[in-house]
């Protein structure tokens, strides 16, 4: 397994050999909309923390090959974005379409078709449930939303559970970037490691 540290990872460039070498988990992270570049930096750099299958960058949600910005999701993921598979996707409702539509890749000689992946969004609404009590199924993915508006409606609307995570002083919400890390460890001390892809 490879270990590389933030100087190694930000002068690497993996080829798609090492890529395809690293087990992921079933596990896949959507970007609704989520606007700041560190936010999105941040969130490739817990993508690989975790071992995501893939991180969908949807609406305007800024991309790593992005002329304008994209150095500084580069510095914000310390250069792991390189290391994780990511796609743009015009919305989150598409990708979380393309996620239930899609097969997970088991090994690299044979895919096995899904039933279906759980989608799973993290925001407060009257229909979530606390983060901590949710029962997740694998594969699964989770959506975050927007700094300001969260996750869209729409999302909502077709997502499997919707979890939240308590707040008890006057600020209502968390960081995406922080909301996504708690949601996501929790996740993982549920996930079967024999089930990586």
């Amino acid at each position: 397994m490879i270990k590389l540290g933030a100087k190694e990872l930000r002068n690497s460039q993996p080829d798609e050999e090492k890529i395809a070498r690293i087990k992921r988990n079933p596990v896949y992270i959507v970007l609704d909309n989520v606007l700041d570049t560190y936010n999105v930096g941040a969130i490739f750099r817990l993508a690989d923390a975790v071992s995501v299958g893939m991180v969908y960058l949807c609406g305007g949600t800024a991309t790593p090959d992005d002329p304008k910005v994209g150095h500084k999701i580069d510095k914000a993921s310390v250069g792991t974005y390189k290391w994780i598979k990511w796609k743009h996707v015009p919305t989150a409702l598409e990708a979380v379409s393309r996620i239930s539509n899609s097969k997970i890749q088991m090994s690299n000689k044979f895919q096995i078709p899904k039933s279906k992946c759980q989608i799973i969004s993290v925001e407060q609404d009257k229909r979530s449930v606390l983060y901590t009590k949710a029962k997740y199924e694998f594969p699964l993915a989770i959506v975050m939303g927007h700094e300001t508006n969260g996750v869209s409606k729409e999302v909502l609307d077709i997502s499997d559970l919707i979890v939240e995570i308590p707040m008890w002083g006057v600020n209502k919400s968390l960081n995406v970037m922080v909301s996504s890390a708690i949601v996501l460890y929790e996740i993982m001390k549920r996930v079967d490691r024999k089930k990586r892809i």
